[in-house]
């Protein structure tokens, strides 16, 4: 007896298995016909048609959403990459150390060099220092040195975002200590033009007047050769830069330099190739890469893409539940209809396939649209630059939106997966129906 229970449940299992099979079949030329003509609303009634408009826009609505979303999360995080490498190179070497000084650059400038997928290199003097036009105003700025560069491959992308003057520090006056370029809102608060003079207070320690017994600072003379514009309110609010000849003399460093600027081929493998030069160099050298400086900003951004995105894939969800309410209306509605198809010789396996098709167009439809309003949306609010914000706090001035393939293909394979999904229990429920009882309805 329990042999022939066990046999029972294998054999159900078989047949529920094939059934399940059988509905995910492609649907014939009459299954098509019929789902085409289910989904259209009878001449009294309007109400099947608007069932499945509103089936259609929740689809077309969640898939333009998530691709706008996605992309507007893609283009933040490349947007601030490009603007935080403008004046910030792919990796640098430091030293431990308070000092952040390093002695006989030259020799391990060339090893940088010999890296593979390095592309360029070159030394740099970083400090900090307050500057003023020669009015009672003062703030503090960063200030960085290094070789003047406008070739092809710089270490960073400075060079192509110069608005006046160049990088050569070229001075055209006398008795100044070397030219400057100003970032643009710094430049614009100052109200200095190429020409002008600024002052800069020495960043070593001030050396002791021995007739007054204290330190005297030194002031430095600029003359200012050019401004530049990141479009990143940080760099063009705080910094200023000078030749890597007058920055050393500037900190104090001699011959020595902060460190060396790298630049590479491919940006995401900054921390890879960081790893082999740390254990090339040796102690106490060490490896700073761009996402590590900015690894907090980043990790926010790819987990509020991942918020988002869940969060806008319950529209889908809900969509979902409007296709199964409009397929389980369109069950009740053509009840006497699947009877007499199922009495003329249409099989269960047909009669799911037609509702299954339905979702399936649905789901077509609705992602078609919603794919095309989500890449005409994106392209516009990117192209026209429509949504400004508000630089100060977010870096930079406008919304971004960069649509990536990879995204593309997930949120269309989600959502008709989504759809079909939708369509198996009404479809499971009409071919259950039994033709007599079906006929009896009413």
């Amino acid at each position: 007896m329990a042999a022939l229970t066990v046999r029972a449940k294998d054999e159900n299992a078989a047949a529920s298995g094939a059934r399940l099979v059988d509905l995910f079949r492609l649907p014939s030329s009459l299954e098509r016909d019929l789902a085409r003509r289910y989904l259209r609303s009878r001449r009294a009634s309007g109400r099947l048609s608007l069932i499945t408009g509103i089936a259609i826009g929740g689809v077309a609505v969640g898939v333009a959403a998530l691709i706008v979303v996605l992309g507007v999360m893609n283009g933040l995080r490349n947007d601030l990459r490009e603007r935080i490498l403008v004046a910030n190179p792919h990796l640098r070497i430091l030293t431990y150390g308070t000092g952040l000084r390093l002695e006989n650059w030259q020799k391990i400038l060339d090893q940088v060099k010999q890296e593979p997928g390095v592309v360029a290199a070159a030394p740099e003097v970083l400090s900090q220092s307050v500057i003023s036009a020669g009015a009672d105003y003062a703030e503090g700025v960063n200030v960085l040195g290094f070789d003047p560069d406008t070739g092809g491959r710089s270490v960073t992308s400075l060079p192509q975002a110069i608005t006046r003057g160049d990088l050569s520090f070229r001075t055209t006056r006398e008795g100044v200590d070397g030219g400057i370029l100003l970032g643009s809102r710094l430049a614009e608060r100052l109200t200095v033009y190429p020409g002008d003079i600024v002052t800069l207070v020495a960043a070593k320690p001030p050396e002791v007047n021995r007739a007054l017994g204290v330190g005297v600072p030194r002031y430095w003379r600029f003359e200012v050769t050019g401004t530049f514009n990141t479009g990143m309110f940080l760099y063009d609010n705080q910094f200023v830069v000078i030749s890597r000849e007058v920055a050393q003399r500037f900190t104090g460093l001699g011959e020595a330099v902060s460190g060396i600027d790298i630049r590479l081929a491919d940006p995401w493998q900054a921390p890879g190739i960081g790893r082999r030069l740390e254990t090339r160099l040796g102690y106490p050298y060490r490896a700073l890469d761009w996402q590590q400086q900015n690894a907090t900003l980043f990790s926010a951004l790819q987990l509020e893409k991942l918020a988002m995105g869940l969060i806008i894939f319950f529209i889908m969800v809900v969509a979902a539940f409007n296709i199964v309410g409009t397929l389980t209306m369109v069950v009740a509605e053509k009840t006497r209809e699947i009877g007499i198809l199922k009495a003329m010789g249409l099989g269960s396996g047909s009669i799911a396939r037609v509702f299954l098709a339905q979702g399936a167009i649905i789901g077509l439809t609705g992602m078609g649209l919603g794919l095309v309003a989500g890449l005409a949306i994106g392209f516009a609010v990117d192209r026209g630059r429509w949504i400004r914000i508000d630089p100060s706090v977010y870096f930079i001035d406008h919304l971004p939106i960069k649509i990536e393939p990879l995204d593309v293909t997930v949120v269309i394979l989600g959502s008709l997966l989504l759809a079909i999904a939708a369509t198996v229990p009404p479809s499971r429920g009409a071919s259950r129906l039994e033709p007599v009882d079906a006929i009896r309805y009413e």
